[in-house]
């Protein structure tokens, strides 16, 4: 995931003089004298926002499936399209799938350079030909695309390449 010439920090370990200071803490010590802490800070990732910041930046915004916030997006090309996507939609929403669905009546590579732009892993594309053979095309980020992929097929090996942390996605 990482290679091993980056220099990664999230975990920090810090001591702080400065708090203990300001708010007049002090505590009592064995030669019963008082005297000023100092506090010890540990952090596991840094902060939420410093590990996020870490993945987009490391990802360059292109999730790997597992992760991204949306992992599939279904394009329609006519409204003749939209029982089989709403079928398909809520297959993959059953499976637990991130998923979207874009209704719009724009041109399919609107649809779809919309959807790359949005950095969305998989585009499936629904139209006359997949409505008819109940199949579906895929589309992955890099633009590959793949026909005929039964519903069950695409479910079957989308929920794999999440379980095992895929990096790469292929239909091929």
């Amino acid at each position: 995931m990482f290679s091993t010439d980056q220099k990664l920090q999230c975990a920090t370990i810090q001591y702080d003089f400065n708090l203990p200071e300001r708010f007049n803490i002090t505590y009592e010590g064995e030669d019963g004298k008082k005297h000023r802490p100092v506090m010890i800070h540990r952090v596991i990732y840094g902060s939420l926002e410093r590990f996020i910041g870490i993945l987009i930046e490391h990802y360059g915004g292109k999730f790997p499936l597992w992760l991204s916030p949306v992992q599939v997006r279904i394009l329609t090309v006519t409204d003749k399209n939209k029982e089989f996507a709403s079928k398909v939609l809520n297959e993959l929403k059953e499976n637990n799938m991130r998923i979207e669905i874009d209704l719009r009546q724009e041109s399919i590579p609107k649809k779809v350079r919309d959807a790359q732009l949005q950095k969305i892993p998989l585009i499936l594309v629904i139209g006359d030909k997949e409505t008819k053979s109940k199949t579906l095309a895929v589309r992955t980020l890099d633009g590959k695309t793949s026909f005929g992929i039964k519903l069950d097929s695409f479910i079957e090996k989308v929920k794999n390449d999440i379980k095992e942390k895929s990096i790469e996605i292929s239909f091929q």
